[in-house]
């Protein structure tokens, strides 16, 4: 064996870092459910956190801050309607005052108004596409530049197998979340030479508030066509988002993580 063959290559055995100490994120849709397991493991990972809720969601909001802070993680806490583009600005400006920068993006802000496309009306397709989609540009438009002139940057956006798939009665959630998948495999290919990642993930199913009104005839289909055979748990998505922020994933951008238990492969 030639010396050079008996040198270990440290780059190609070194262990993947997942540690996001020094680093500051931002999660939108952050009270509950994905959003909160998302904030909690980036803060877990050792990222100070910044999270927004609807101002309904604000006690929500405020207990999982005070979860960061418990970390030792610094977290604020910020309400506003992310579907109003002028609540958006006020928002952005805000974090960005309090913490500087951002190196971490989370876009998991969510709502459903489901019903059948012929009784659609303009404004639940509107609510919809403007809290699920154009938030997303208004928001990652706000941070990504800063991402870019600093040369490292994670931008996550939270889609959905329905955006894969499509599903009866949700014309405008599946477009909406189809439309995210899009996004982000752009942002991707405009931003890979300046540090910064940009990827998806399409949960499945998981137990969230989002299913509250689904009848339980339904979620037994669900998971009968699910093969692992249950619903997703919120912090399986955590963990998904934890390993697209983290060093370990700089070699990944563009790509759509389905997070579904085989539901659709």
């Amino acid at each position: 064996m030639s010396t050079s063959a008996a040198v270990l290559d440290v780059s190609a055995t070194a262990l993947p870092i997942f540690s996001l100490v020094g680093k500051k994120a931002f999660v939108t849709g952050a009270s509950r459910g994905i959003g909160r397991a998302c904030a909690l493991t980036l803060a877990a990972a050792g990222a100070d956190v910044a999270i927004a809720s609807s101002p309904a969601g604000v006690p929500l909001a405020e207990e999982v801050r005070d979860q960061i802070r418990a970390l030792g993680r610094r977290s604020e806490a910020y309400a506003g309607d992310v579907g109003a583009r002028g609540g958006v600005e006020l928002m952005c400006a805000r974090v960005l005052a309090d913490f500087q920068e951002v190196d971490i993006l989370v876009n998991n802000a969510g709502v459903v108004r489901d019903g059948l496309f012929r009784k659609m009306d303009r404004a639940a397709w509107d609510e919809v596409i403007n809290t699920n989609l154009n938030s997303v540009f208004d928001i990652t438009q706000r941070f990504i530049e800063g991402m870019a002139a600093r040369k490292w940057g994670r931008v996550i956006n939270i889609s959905s197998i329905v955006g894969r798939i499509g599903n009866f009665g949700q014309a405008n959630y599946a477009a909406a979340k189809a439309g995210l998948i899009g996004l982000t495999k752009t942002l991707a290919r405009e931003y890979a030479r300046k540090g910064v990642t940009v990827n998806a993930i399409a949960p499945g199913f998981i137990k969230t508030r989002m299913l509250d009104g689904v009848p339980d005839r339904a979620l037994q289909s669900v998971v009968d066509t699910t093969p692992v055979g249950r619903l997703g748990e919120p912090m399986e998505i955590g963990a998904s988002v934890l390993y697209l922020a983290s060093p370990a994933a700089s070699f990944v951008t563009g790509h759509v993580l389905d997070v579904n238990g085989g539901m659709s492969m």
